[in-house]
């Protein structure tokens, strides 16, 4: 299953959203770096706790404030969210081929987020050194995109790497 291979599908920034949602994320980016965006965030999140666009706007502005904590709960949170929508395993391990493709048959747009959600999990773990939580995102999203169409293999290499130095480091101290 190619992950770039969808058609005119809706994307997440084209699913209708409440107008105080809206105004509030609009509100968000007028005063970006300024402590009243990240309240005017949480209430688009408030207002629209699954819509994408407020998810993806939170996860944003948290990862860009280096508050990479934050960041990985929205990332988390967009993954239990989209799993529902999907008719997924509420947990991203049981995922396998079957229910991937099951997924991709209700929206492979919607999958494809999905999927990016969990690489970005994995990319939040690896920065926060936690290696082998990103070892272990990384390797689901990389075994159901075989085509690598989402680039996990490559942060894939780098979390193995990271770990085998940290383990090589406390082999060492120890």
């Amino acid at each position: 299953m190619d992950l770039l291979d969808f058609q005119a599908e809706q994307l997440y920034f084209d699913e209708p959203i409440d107008a105080g949602a809206r105004q509030a994320i609009d509100s968000a980016a007028e005063h970006y770096g300024e402590d009243e965006a990240e309240q005017d965030l949480l209430r688009a999140y408030f207002l629209e706790p699954e819509h994408p666009l407020v998810l993806v706007a939170l996860y944003r502005y948290f990862y860009y404030q280096h508050r990479l904590a934050e960041a990985i709960r929205v990332a988390d949170r967009v993954i239990r969210v989209f799993a529902k929508r999907l008719n997924l395993p509420e947990d991203w391990r049981l995922l396998n081929k079957s229910s991937f493709e099951n997924g991709v048959m209700v929206s492979m747009t919607t999958m494809r987020f999905y999927m990016l959600a969990l690489k970005g999990a994995g990319y939040l773990d690896l920065r926060m050194g936690q290696y082998e939580s990103a070892m272990a995102k990384l390797e689901k999203v990389a075994e159901l995109d075989e085509n690598d169409r989402l680039g996990a293999k490559a942060l894939l290499t780098i979390a193995r790497e990271s770990l085998n130095q940290q383990t090589t480091m406390q082999a060492a101290g120890a």
